[in-house]
């Protein structure tokens, strides 16, 4: 069975699916997965609560996947877990590096830390496969670089050193028809540019690879649009997981642009509204920028919950309004500490022609608060809402 692994800040699952999607397409090829949200042994779907499971969990995986007749393994690797070395002697026949991006310095303590984790796993692929270094040789394993995203020229450069096939891409050359992708923002064609460009290095055909472009839907969490049972909800609503300053300002940017060229009437002038908070004990440098994003490309801010954990939420608030205050902007922001009543508050009062968006914790469906773990779904509160 051949390996594959994702790794980066932001872009991992919906690469990792979409790759699997790619040779799951291809005559011969089965292509089991392991995601943040999911993993697919070829025969079933369940959950494990890591982004990279355990090297115990992962063997057992592994085994039921071949058992189940999968020619490839395509899987997510968290910076955790290469620090952690939780996959073991597994060789991986290439991967893919999206971005990188303020998170997990609690962890990592520093950029620069927490991009040599990442580059490690690089040079995991490369000691797998000893040779001489030299870039461009197509017997080497394939390392696929986004250049669009933090980092990415650096990690070029970087990887350029060892026995790997480097291939940098971008969404601004894609070789490929994107027009009728239905995944939304230049990070979703990065996305599909990193997946295809290694879809390719594994054998599979360019013609395979555009026929299954458009059939790509958001799931997951992932700019996935929600319907509400009630009809007096006006605005178009979406759940994603970004949960970064950079997944933020990405996901915002995607949408602000389709809201511009969508415009109908011109003259009509519709809200983006964002409902997100962040997580306690993790990262606080990152909450401050977090509302700086969200005060750049929103209109209304609603400030609230994501898993405080052990901290006090309205400690973690301030500090995102921090970020909010320091643009300057005239944004309207409402503060709620109970995440429901948040989002309640925004599908009540934006209009029709608006968009709101509920970030950061996407597929998700328990919120932590003071070591419990309740029951929670920002989709289903969306579903089920009625004024």
């Amino acid at each position: 069975m051949n390996f594959w692994g994702i790794t980066g800040t932001n872009g991992k699952t919906t690469t990792t699916w979409i790759f699997a999607e790619f040779l799951n397409a291809t005559p011969g090829r089965k292509c089991g997965y392991v995601t943040t949200v999911e993993v697919n042994t070829g025969s079933r779907q369940f959950y494990t609560g890591y982004t990279t499971p355990p090297l115990a969990q992962l063997k057992e995986i592994f085994a039921e996947m071949e058992a189940n007749g999968c020619t490839d393994c395509v899987m997510e690797v968290s910076s955790h877990a290469i620090h952690q070395h939780r996959t073991g002697d597994t060789v991986f026949s290439g991967g893919i590096f999206t971005n990188l991006s303020e998170d997990h310095l609690d962890y990592h303590k520093t950029m620069e830390a927490y991009f040599d984790v990442k580059l490690d796993f690089a040079r995991q692929i490369a000691a797998a496969h000893p040779t001489t270094p030299d870039m461009g040789r197509k017997d080497l394993p394939p390392y696929v670089v986004c250049l669009d995203g933090g980092y990415g020229r650096e990690m070029f450069n970087a990887v350029g050193n060892l026995a790997v096939n480097v291939i940098g891409v971008s969404a601004s050359s894609s070789s490929y028809d994107l027009s009728h992708l239905q995944l939304a923002g230049d990070y979703n064609r990065s996305n599909v540019q990193c997946a295809a460009a290694l879809a390719e290095a594994a054998g599979v055909s360019r013609e395979t690879v555009q026929a299954v472009i458009p059939t790509l839907k958001p799931r997951w969490g992932r700019l996935e649009e929600v319907k509400s049972k009630s009809e007096k909800v006006k605005s178009r609503v979406f759940v994603d997981f970004a949960h970064t300053p950079d997944g933020l300002e990405k996901v915002l940017a995607a949408v602000r642009g389709e809201m511009t060229s969508n415009l109908q009437p011109p003259t009509l002038k519709p809200s983006l509204w964002v409902v997100f908070g962040a997580g306690g004990d993790r990262d606080p440098m990152k909450r401050p920028l977090m509302g700086e994003a969200c005060a750049k490309l929103a209109d209304k801010l609603v400030v609230t919950s994501d898993n405080p954990r052990s901290e006090d939420p309205l400690k973690i608030i301030d500090a995102i309004l921090v970020g909010v205050r320091g643009r300057g902007s005239g944004i309207g922001v409402t503060v709620e500490p109970d995440r429901k009543k948040a989002i309640e508050f925004a599908l009540r009062e934006a209009e029709e022609g608006d968009v709101v968006i509920i970030a950061g914790k996407g597929h998700e469906t328990t919120q932590e608060i003071k070591g419990v773990k309740y029951p929670f779904d920002d989709r289903e509160v969306v579903r089920q809402f009625s004024l």
